[in-house]
């Protein structure tokens, strides 16, 4: 779990009531436009959940005691913490409504920055695991599950009502050896799977009791995932050197990218081109391509982000 700490984000202990348990987790999405340079600056991120504090304890009609929920979770894959561990939520300002589930909410928005990364998905399923793991039952949610709202947003309501499944993971085959402190649901948390399956796999039944030495058989494993046709996005720092484009760095992706840009219309490539080595051409091409994707401004310059990469749909190499 990337966390990045109250005390890292210079925030006092929280002052909202204590909850020890609940049904389980809902997921939520900043409903409000969303920056996409966020998708570009990590630190952007920081400063977006800073804002979010700020405006909910600036809400005197609400009266919130500190940020409505229990985590945040950004597209780069860190968890930031919000009320944190054994909190009662406050994702609609009001208490009674939110016994029932801790919240984690999406740095996403309604429009601007909206699709969810892989980062992002698993960094929220890592704020579910550590609140299952502190006393939140297995329910994961959407928010409009209990209230009428458009929250989390499609995409992220459709991977909640999967389950909230990490990207790509399978649960394993085979069995597991019990060590020494293990329990069921920390062996579930380690292997992703859930700790019931676990139990039920290997007729346990309450209280559960397990010993060193002992052999767990898992869950039956899912097939696993195809490999993706795509070239993952390889993050910006690939295409940068310092502040700068990496001009004649040499790799198959720039000409698998140049290529695919010349596909979609976008060449920019006359006496040389694209590939092995990048050159201006393709950053002119990529940036053109950037615009066409509803990209301005700064937004638009170089190096390529995830949203407009994976639109692109570069072939693995």
């Amino acid at each position: 779990m990337h966390l990045i700490t109250r005390k890292a984000l210079g925030w006092p202990a929280s002052a909202a009531p204590l909850q020890a348990t609940a049904k389980g987790v809902k997921v939520h999405y900043l409903g409000e436009p969303v920056s996409t340079k966020v998708a570009k600056d990590h630190s952007l991120c920081i400063s977006l959940w800073k804002s979010v504090r700020a405006s909910h304890l600036a809400n005197a009609q609400e009266g919130y005691s500190d940020i409505a929920y229990n985590y945040g979770a950004c597209v780069h894959g860190y968890a930031l913490e919000g009320r944190g561990i054994g909190k009662r939520t406050g994702a609609n300002g009001n208490q009674d409504l939110n016994k029932a589930h801790y919240a984690v909410c999406a740095l996403i928005g309604s429009t601007g920055l909206t699709e969810p990364t892989d980062e992002l998905l698993n960094a929220i399923r890592d704020a579910i695991e550590e609140l299952q793991g502190h006393g939140a039952g297995k329910e994961i949610e959407g928010h409009k599950d209990g209230y009428p709202t458009a929250c989390p947003g499609a995409d992220l309501y459709a991977w909640v009502q999967k389950g909230a499944p990490r990207p790509g993971a399978n649960a394993p085959a085979g069995t597991y050896t019990v060590k020494e402190g293990d329990t069921l649901s920390g062996i579930g948390r380690a292997l992703h799977v859930d700790w019931e399956d676990l139990a039920k796999a290997n007729s346990l039944k309450s209280p559960y009791v397990i010993h060193p030495g002992q052999k767990l058989k898992l869950p039956g494993s899912a097939p696993a995932p195809a490999k993706s046709k795509f070239e993952p996005f390889p993050g910006a720092s690939f295409f940068m050197t310092g502040s700068k484009p990496a001009l004649g760095k040499s790799s198959p992706i720039f000409t698998a990218m140049g290529q695919r840009l010349c596909d979609k219309g976008f060449r920019r490539y006359y006496s040389v081109g694209p590939g092995p080595k990048l050159g201006q051409a393709d950053v002119d091409a990529y940036e053109a391509f950037q615009r066409a994707c509803g990209f301005s401004g700064a937004d638009a310059k170089w190096p390529p982000g995830p949203t407009t990469w994976n639109k692109l749909q570069v072939p693995n190499v």
